[in-house]
């Protein structure tokens, strides 16, 4: 059961000029099931993508990266399947994500190296591409900008709900639109997550802008979020800058630049908190703060130690304020810090003042805390001006169960 997510519905969703999405049902791994996906990307869009960082990147991924690489021609489409990961495929699997290029650039008269594939599910098993090809087809009959929700639902694996967000925003006197999907709900750690992600603006971004746009906005996003510690093969993110408004930022110069890099990290971060928020098993949504470190890696470390630690976690699951657990993680994250000058708070509750137990703490305090569905750790080191924010989940009985049978 998801956390506090909310899916807005149809109304609420708005198509973004220069972006179709079709739909099908290819059969990968079970039937009526609509596990098929295409983008249909007008002719001047930019596309910039952020990926995994694990070694055996899956066959997908290395071939979207390829084509992302070449400066022209620009991309027209996107190709996502679910029911299979296509990863440690080998060379059969690299043939198979280039064959499903191939074959969808016949059919909407593109290059094939105008498309990146895209495949979501059990790892190690080849992918069967005759049912996928075959499908295609249905697909692309199904093209619409109104197909947003259904892509959100056909992309999901173990999710529980659909990850969607859209808004409108008005920026320079113009309106814009950024709508986008993501999944995910395990196998969840930065660099990335085990998601994918794709966010569509009609706003018009020149392509080495939004290049190193999309690294600003992965990096305070879907890289600062966990569930497991475990980063998947298949990771990938993509923003799609279509230009169809009147808005057009060109240059870090330009006046509003700041706004529209705001409107797409407001997009990243909902849909990257959401796929924690639907976590696999979750019960409990934890953002943890991490204030004043002398830097961002230090930072991080101590965050990601209290994240990744299954003591804390299954503590946070069954509402018990074993807080040493939390100073126990921070001491061996091996961040540079003094004991001395530590703060930690539940919530407003403080619970640790300079390095131990706060003598006005009570357990029951820590309790009504832990209780809730929201909680925030606060750690203040002390040592710098750098702040960090992560988010991350409590640890269950249901996750075992769902990864247990993942594959039956």
């Amino acid at each position: 059961m998801a956390i506090n997510l909310k899916v807005p519905g149809e109304n609420e969703i708005f198509p973004i000029n220069g972006i179709e999405i079709g739909i099908a049902e290819a059969g990968i791994k079970k039937i009526n099931k609509k596990d098929l996906t295409i983008f249909k990307i007008s002719e001047n869009t930019t596309v910039s993508g952020s990926f995994t960082r694990n070694l055996f990147k899956a066959a997908p991924v290395q071939v979207s990266e390829e084509n992302l690489n070449l400066s022209l021609p620009r991309i027209r489409a996107l190709v996502i399947n679910t029911g299979n990961a296509n990863a440690g495929t080998g060379k059969t699997g690299i043939e198979a994500a280039r064959n499903t290029c191939e074959a969808l650039g016949k059919l909407l008269n593109i290059n094939p190296e105008q498309i990146l594939p895209f495949s979501t599910g059990v790892i190690m098993e080849p992918l069967p591409i005759e049912k996928l090809i075959k499908a295609l087809p249905n697909a692309i009959r199904n093209l619409g900008n109104s197909s947003w929700q259904d892509a959100a639902y056909s992309i999901m694996t173990t999710d529980t709900t659909p990850k969607i967000f859209s808004e409108k925003f008005i920026i320079g006197n113009k309106n814009v639109t950024v709508t986008g999907i993501s999944k995910g709900a395990g196998m969840i750690c930065p660099n990335m997550a085990t998601m994918l992600a794709f966010i569509g603006t009609d706003i018009k971004i020149e392509q080495s802008l939004l290049n190193r746009m999309i690294k600003e906005i992965t990096d305070s996003s879907f890289n600062r979020i966990t569930v497991d510690g475990d980063t998947s093969t298949n990771d990938s993110f993509v923003i799609m800058a279509t230009g169809t408004s009147d808005l057009a930022i060109t240059s870090e110069n330009d006046k509003h630049y700041q706004e529209v890099l705001l409107a797409l990290k407001k997009a990243s971060l909902d849909l990257s908190q959401k796929i924690i928020r639907d976590a696999e098993g979750a019960t409990k949504f934890i953002t943890i703060d991490i204030v004043q470190a002398n830097n961002t890696e230090e930072a991080l470390k101590v965050a990601y130690s209290i994240a990744h630690s299954p003591l804390v976690k299954t503590a946070f699951y069954a509402s018990d304020p074993n807080i040493g657990r939390i100073l126990a993680a921070i001491g061996y994250s091996k961040a540079k810090i003094k004991i001395e000058d530590l703060y930690i708070w539940l919530n407003e509750v403080l619970i640790v003042k300079n390095g131990a137990i706060n003598p006005d703490y009570k357990e029951e305090d820590g309790k009504n805390v832990l209780q809730q569905t929201e909680i925030r750790i606060k750690v203040f080191i002390g040592t710098g001006n750098i702040n960090e924010t992560i988010y991350t989940c409590d640890l269950s009985h249901e996750y075992v169960t769902i990864n247990a049978e993942y594959r039956s």
